[in-house]
């Protein structure tokens, strides 16, 4: 079975905790702090890789993940950045976040690398909050956390033209007729398990990549048969071809074939019937004789209503050659823009905190308030507090997050001193 859709976990690498440490030299019985940073995590990235055409990868290897970043260490060393994890896709991959179903990057036009979650980073040595009132401070800053994520991959084809309709009407043959591509054909429904891919060249006029989309059937558009997994493919081409059996061999009617698809493709995505497209009525080699020619019946539908139908033989090759250089200039009228995928999720602005605990207490032998927890320590982990706009998004966590109310309900007043984690501040409203 062709696989266009996986769904895998992903965790970038955990910034190294900050060290603390002090300086112990012979002759040197003060040193002051040298307590290095931690290294930043590894990142998640997602890169094309031309050579892949599937995402049957991920049906064996459903984890990824980063390196975590090293503590830092003594004499003000560095610990070392974890590796970054590459994850390979092929071009048209859709990157979403599983249980929102929202896009979060499309592997497709330019978009070749994309950096989906950035590792943590490095915590500060307590050599950063050496002050004058503080020589040896006993406190150095956790690595901000890993971030993890559940997605859902899904591989739309890139193709300018989508061939659409029942099983059996003559899409493989028609694909193979006018392309290398090589498709397996035999009279039976869903023969065509996966897209097929091929390109039409032809003298004085632009080529195009065009895609055989497996046969749909009723209901599909609410996933029955294989609709889901097909429709997905439809969605990035720019022109439908809609091929029916304009002799009913099988015994349906091609208008009512017709009428049955295009709903299907408009419960699944409303765009998509409003696409420009055409009607292929193949099979006319095998019309016998019919009170009512059955092309012109056809035509006598769907034409007044501007949509073109063109009597061919997929088999012989009659009327295609006409077929393909309408197409092709049609697609030379519109904008040469590929269909992409906008972004919906945004990993970087999802912080949150959940709910970890966190108290706040006042310290009657060092006369401090103190607010301790997973959460503040998760907070400091991913703030720059010697930043401006660090301080900021410090001061809003506060009151955000009911600390600054609770201290209040303590009795601070302005000048008291409050301490997380080894770091002293004076209040003030």
């Amino acid at each position: 079975m062709f696989a266009d859709r996986a769904k895998i976990y992903v965790r970038s690498g955990k910034g190294g905790d900050g060290h603390v440490s002090f300086r112990r030299e012979k002759y040197v019985p003060n040193g002051g702090p040298d307590g290095g940073d931690g290294g930043h995590g590894g990142d998640v990235i997602f890169v094309v890789d031309e050579g892949l055409n599937t995402l049957v990868d991920f049906r064996h290897i459903r984890k990824y993940k980063a390196q975590d970043g090293e503590t830092g260490k003594k004499k003000n060393c560095r610990g070392k950045d974890g590796e970054d994890i590459i994850i390979k896709v092929p071009a048209g991959t859709v990157i979403k976040e599983a249980e929102s179903n929202k896009v979060i990057a499309d592997m497709s036009g330019d978009n070749m690398r994309q950096v989906l979650l950035k590792g943590g980073r490095g915590g500060n040595g307590n050599q950063h909050y050496a002050t004058s009132t503080m020589q040896a401070p006993k406190y150095a800053q956790p690595g901000q956390p890993a971030r993890e994520l559940e997605l859902l991959l899904e591989l739309k084809v890139i193709a300018d033209v989508g061939l659409v309709g029942f099983p059996n009407v003559g899409k493989s043959t028609l694909l193979s007729r006018v392309t290398n591509a090589r498709p397996k054909i035999a009279n039976y429904h869903f023969t065509t398990l996966n897209p097929n891919l091929g390109v039409v060249d032809m003298p004085d006029a632009k080529g195009f990549v065009i895609a055989d989309i497996p046969g749909l059937i009723e209901g599909a558009s609410e996933g029955v048969g294989l609709g889901h997994e097909f429709l997905r493919h439809i969605e990035r081409t720019k022109f439908l071809i809609h091929i029916v059996d304009a002799a009913s061999t099988e015994g349906r009617d091609p208008i009512e074939d017709i009428y049955a698809i295009d709903r299907e493709l408009k419960k699944y995505n409303t765009d998509l019937a409003s696409r420009p497209q055409i009607i292929a009525a193949n099979k006319i080699d095998a019309i016998s004789h019919q009170e009512v020619d059955p092309v012109s019946r056809l035509k006598a539908e769907f034409e007044p209503k501007g949509v073109r139908v063109f009597p061919i033989s997929a088999v012989s090759g009659q009327g295609v050659t006409e077929m393909l250089y309408y197409v092709s200039s049609a697609l030379d009228t519109m904008e040469d823009v590929p269909v992409i995928f906008e972004q919906e999720y945004f990993p970087e602005t999802e912080i949150t905190y959940g709910n970890d605990p966190y108290t706040v207490t006042y310290d009657k032998e060092e006369q401090e308030y103190v607010i301790e927890g997973p959460r503040i320590e998760k907070m400091l982990g991913y703030t720059n507090l010697e930043s401006e706009k660090g301080f900021v998004f410090f001061q809003n966590f506060l009151k955000e997050n009911g600390i600054l109310s609770e201290l209040e309900a303590l009795g601070i007043q302005e000048g008291d001193t409050v301490r997380m984690y080894g770091l002293s501040f004076d209040y003030y409203k």
